[in-house]
């Protein structure tokens, strides 16, 4: 048995809510959102911090590259912004994207972050100086999902032709390509232990796909009413939650893809529009949501209840 508690309810944000990230410290996360404020919170006490930055444009996406103290932020202008939260100023902005930066992450054993964007480009740029790399049009559509296999050396990309696509995380050689969704590929992510990939698409199918078997397709769920958004794992990798425009978060068992609980507004006092964005944390442990009703939701998972 599973079941789920409301902790808390942050509000703040007057328009809706697209991105989620780790701090430094565990009780700390980032928010962005489409009044293009960042803002941070504190797990610990319940209360907004006083750090804020105000962006030129709708916030799509955040990354917290730890090892620099820096949070770069992905708009919908196109561009990047990157904060040095030691100096607590923006000290960058890359504009090598012409449309909405949806997706930002980082490998600091390879010194690179990948951003990806509306314009369908797949850029690769320098941790240390910030400068651009290498940027390679791999879709005529959208590119919204990415997610690092650190083991294998791989870097996947989904895409709103409804294709995934495997590169090379160094030389950004294309390893492979499949079609993933008959609609758009929204988000995708490895397991922790690198077995699987998990894809969510806007055809509400939650796809599990074999890593090691050249990424064949395992199953394919009706997981949600509509698209879905964001996957994650918890701490532990023994489940997972995903996150849908159909205005519910559902939490999976990880090894058997089996559904174990619905989060919603009926049953949970949960979201009242999309669902955009989750977080997992872990000191607390708190499965944090968000999304078109402008609010941060905070859920204990609470295992072996009857």
């Amino acid at each position: 048995m599973i079941k789920v508690k409301k902790r808390h309810t942050f509000t703040g944000h007057s328009a809706a809510v697209y991105a989620l990230e780790q701090s430094a410290e565990s009780h700390l996360f980032y928010s962005g959102s489409g009044d293009k404020f960042i803002a941070q919170w504190n797990l610990e006490t319940m209360q907004a911090e006083k750090f804020a930055a105000q962006l030129p444009s709708i916030i799509y996406t955040i990354c917290f590259v730890k090892e620099k103290n820096s949070l770069l932020i992905g708009t919908a202008a196109g561009s990047i912004h990157v904060i040095d939260l030691s100096k607590k100023e923006e000290i960058k902005i890359l504009q090598h994207h012409t449309e909405a930066v949806y997706n930002i992450h980082y490998h600091f054993e390879s010194g690179l972050f990948y951003s990806v964007a509306g314009d369908g480009n797949f850029a690769v740029c320098s941790l240390e100086t910030f400068s651009l790399l290498k940027i390679k049009k791999i879709a005529s559509a959208k590119v919204r999902g990415v997610a690092i296999h650190e083991r294998d050396n791989s870097i996947a990309i989904a895409s709103s032709d409804g294709f995934i696509r495997i590169f090379d995380l160094v030389s950004m050689e294309q390893k492979l390509e499949f079609e993933a969704h008959k609609m758009a590929a929204n988000c995708v992510r490895y397991s922790p232990d690198g077995r699987f990939l998990l894809s969510g698409g806007r055809d509400a199918h939650l796809n599990v796909w074999d890593v090691k078997a050249n990424y064949r397709l395992l199953q394919s769920i009706p997981a949600h009413n509509f698209a879905i958004y964001d996957i994650v794992y918890s701490p532990d990798g023994k489940l997972f939650a995903t996150a849908s425009r159909d205005k519910a978060m559902k939490i999976w068992n990880s090894q058997t893809f089996e559904l174990l609980l619905r989060v919603n507004k009926e049953k949970q006092d949960g979201h009242v529009n999309s669902v955009n964005k989750l977080l997992w944390t872990k000191l607390p442990e708190f499965l944090i949501s968000t999304g078109d009703d402008r609010s941060i939701m905070v859920w204990e998972i609470l295992m072996g209840q009857s």
